[in-house]
């Protein structure tokens, strides 16, 4: 089966919209086919792949006869020109930098992002036709850079079974290797404690040493040979080799084994701590199904998440995960969210409600109707932008992979020159006392506690949020946040709502009310929007579209509807004014749906929305953590979007845009902040796509489901909740600080150690421990940026 996506730009018409999934549906060869229209996107199957250009040309010519102005664009797709590689084996954070700044270089790719802390290699081709030679240039010169690890491409682990099977061997691999390292480290001990306690002649002695050294540390020393060869000199395991080999040459023995020794063994913990820090993010965001029981005549039949087609109908039991999106159409049940959304609170799923995968089935048997497949999920969206969020790196991220290019050549240069300047120029001083001094800052020189454990900050910044049911799309935007200057709500849906109720019906003339509520009900019955759904509603009957003609959807004004020969308008004041139908605005504390018939004005119907809950505390709550503007945008009239910013508390509000006003506000007010000063913009992401894309962070408040939005907004809250944005704030700044701790932290005591060992008073126990030792606490410190709870 092939899937097509087409966007349809200036699609402003349901009903031309329906009339186009219906023709394009009769293409010979197409199973099926769809029409978004609040995302203006066709979407077209097919199980005919060598049919799909003469499809595509005639679901063009049928777009273009319906819609002549509708410009098509097909949906390019980022997996399509996107591959997700699993690196087995890379544990080297700064081989890491240098594997993705090699792969960059390669042409035919567009961009190459290395994840250390998910150990995910993620390659955006430039060219598609091209993938497969560039891929293997990719994977040719990551092995050259690093021997030893194994590139697997994602989608064939998924083809084995949700990569279970994949778990399973890198924990066999990994089990089996931590039993060889400490077989190995075992003998070097012994091996070190008999020649460092008995006293025997030099030559045993040096034997001794020697094989422990080996036991200990060859594997650095093959490595930095082979990296020689390569060209990649300044790395870990060569600064080791000398600083160790070193320590043998000025016959300091017992040093250079116990260093290598300490180093291998701070090795050894930092991987399993990094190991650790992986497995407990992945555990964080293991909301991905393992399984679906699927009906098959009066048999269940177990298989996995991608096996299950739409319209399959799928048997959840108790204490089971909903593995797709679906209807449910048998069954009572109370499901656990809190994957998705971070709410603990269970909620009651029945016939008709919308269940999505990832909700935990707590009590009774679910039994659901599929709706979108597995790659089309909302569980399995998110799985993909948190995984992928560490390619859109933030500015510290950036620096430290900047400062680690310089930092290691420099203080490399400064301890040759310890090495030779000072016995030169000080009297008495000798080459075996400054040698040992320049080891010292050899052993210091790694920068691998910071390019460590920054990453892993903002990866568990990102890990954390997700689990408070907030999707940040990159650390570049978590670190945003934490220079949030302004603010800027959107009102209906985010600050109220969006729940509305008709509570008057005016008619004039010879109109009833009846008929007034069911032509705006008509005219209404192909839109979305909140309003419309609320006037649909409280018709309460079944509609007959077959009478709607000539239908025409104006954004940020309403809709002109031929209705039974009736020339139709149903909208705000700017339409009546559009239609110079005569009419009076009327104070009212609402939305106010106006009506006019055949150009003569026919009444008006009275809509209002209420606050939700928690907007005011949100609010409040804003203004004690120090963001100085709060403002508040809204298509509504004059007196009912002031009645509502005056009872949230929010001084600044301007009413009555158009969606294209609503950006020039926006823009507006950009240009009025610092060049630090973030502006942000929470809107319901239903129409608020252009706001969001504009803002410097755009925050959509979606609730559950609403794809649409996750796509378009750089943070995701998964609730209806507005006072979310503050947790979001607060685990940006807790990230901020923990970032910069580890940067003070790292920096100083490399600094202090560099300082005493040119003194002669740090030994290279010390600056194993500046290395290793405080790499190890980095890691562990950056850990906590996944702790925060709401």
């Amino acid at each position: 089966m092939v899937k097509k996506e087409i966007i349809l730009e200036g699609l402003n018409c349901a009903q031309c919209a329906n009339k186009i999934e219906q023709k394009v549906s009769r293409i010979s060869n197409v199973n099926s086919a769809s029409v978004n229209f609040i995302s203006k996107t066709l979407t077209i199957e097919t199980g005919h792949i060598e049919k799909i250009d003469e499809i595509l040309k005639q679901a063009n010519e049928i777009i273009l006869r319906l819609e002549p102005n509708v410009i098509i664009k097909e949906k390019d797709t980022e997996k399509m020109s996107q591959k997700v590689f699993k690196v087995i084996g890379l544990d080297c954070a700064n081989c890491a930098s240098k594997i993705e700044k090699e792969i960059n270089k390669i042409d035919g790719i567009k961009n190459a992002t290395m994840n250390f802390a998910t150990n995910k290699l993620i390659i955006e081709f430039s060219e598609k036709n091209r993938m497969k030679e560039v891929t293997e240039a990719a994977i040719k010169a990551a092995k050259r850079l690093e021997d030893g690890i194994e590139i697997i491409d994602e989608d064939m682990i998924t083809e084995r079974g949700n990569g279970k099977n994949q778990v399973e061997r890198d924990n066999h691999i990994e089990f089996n290797n931590n039993i060889k390292k400490l077989v190995c480290f075992g003998i070097s001990v012994v091996l070190f404690s008999i020649a460092l306690l008995l006293k025997v002649p030099f030559w045993i002695e040096f034997a001794l040493f020697f094989i422990a050294y080996l036991f200990v540390g060859l594997d650095v020393l093959i490595k930095a040979i082979k990296n020689i060869i390569r060209g990649q000199v300044f790395d870990e395991n060569f600064l080791m080799a000398v600083a160790t080999i070193g320590a043998f040459s000025i016959k300091e023995f017992p040093e250079g084994v116990a260093v290598m020794l300490f180093y291998q063994v701070g090795e050894f913990f930092q991987d399993y701590a990094v190991n650790r820090s992986r497995k407990s993010i992945t555990a964080l965001m293991d909301i991905r199904p393992d399984f679906a029981n699927i009906k098959v005549g009066s048999e269940i039949k177990r298989v996995t998440p991608e096996e299950v087609k739409v319209g399959n109908i799928i048997i959840i039991k108790p204490g089971e995960k909903i593995p797709l999106d679906g209807k449910v159409i048998e069954g009572k049940s109370r499901v656990d969210t809190s994957a998705l959304t971070g709410e603990s609170v269970p909620r009651e799923l029945a016939a008709g409600d919308e269940a999505l995968a990832g909700f935990i089935n707590n009590s009774g048997v679910l039994t659901i109707e599929v709706t979108k497949e597995f790659g089309e999920t909302t569980v399995s969206k998110i799985l993909d932008l948190v995984q992928n969020a560490s390619s859109k790196k933030a500015p510290t991220e950036n620096f430290i992979t900047k400062f680690a290019k310089y930092y290691t050549p420099i203080v490399v240069l400064s301890a040759v020159v310890i090495a030779l300047l000072p016995p030169l120029i000080i009297q008495d001083a000798t080459f075996g006392e400054w040698i040992y001094r320049a080891l010292v800052f050899l052993v210091v020189s790694c920068p691998c506690a910071l390019v460590v454990s920054i990453p892993l900050s903002f990866f568990g910044g990102i890990g954390g949020a997700s689990r408070n049911g907030i999707l940040v799309k990159g650390s570049n935007y978590l670190e945003a946040l934490n220079n949030v200057d302004t603010v800027v709500f959107d009102k209906t849906g985010t600050l109220t709502k969006g729940t509305f109720n008709v509570t008057e019906i005016n008619a004039e003339g010879k109109i009833s009310k009846e008929e007034l509520l069911e032509l705006a009900a008509l005219s209404e019955s192909y839109s979305n929007h909140p309003i419309a759904l609320s006037i649909i509603r409280a018709y309460g009957k079944e509609l007959n579209k077959d009478a709607i003609k000539d239908y025409n959807e104006i954004s940020g004004y309403g809709i002109n509807a031929v209705i039974e020969n009736k020339k139709v308008s149903v909208g705000n004041i700017r339409l009546m004014k559009k239609e110079n139908i005569d009419v009076a605005d009327r104070p009212v504390i609402g939305s106010v749906v106006y009506i006019s018939v055949d150009g003569e004005y026919a009444g008006h119907i009275v809509i209002s929305d209420e606050i939700k809950d928690d907007a005011k505390n949100a609010v409040t709550s804003l203004k004690e953590i120090g963001i100085k503007n709060i403002t508040m945008l809204t298509g509504d009239n004059d007196s009912v979007g002031k009645a509502i910013a005056n009872k949230l508390g929010i001084e600044k509000v301007y009413t009555e845009l158009l969606p294209d006003q609503k950006v020039e506000k926006l823009e507006k007010i950009i240009e009025h902040k610092t060049t630090k000063d973030k502006v942000v913009f929470v809107g319901d992401g239903i129409n608020d796509a252009p706001v969001l894309a504009r803002a410097d962070v755009g925050v959509a408040m979606v609730g559950l489901g609403s794809d649409a939005a996750i796509e378009a907004a750089d943070v995701v809250l998964m609730t209806d909740e507005p006072s979310k944005i503050i947790t979001a704030i607060k685990i940006a700044k807790r990230t901020r600080n923990i970032v910069w701790q580890n940067i003070s932290f790292a920096l100083g005591v490399k600094i202090l150690v560099l300082i005493l060992g040119t003194f002669g008073i740090a030994t290279m126990w010390e600056a194993v421990f500046a290395d290793v030792g405080v790499a190890l606490i980095a890691i562990i410190n950056a850990m906590r940026a996944m702790k925060m709870q709401k």
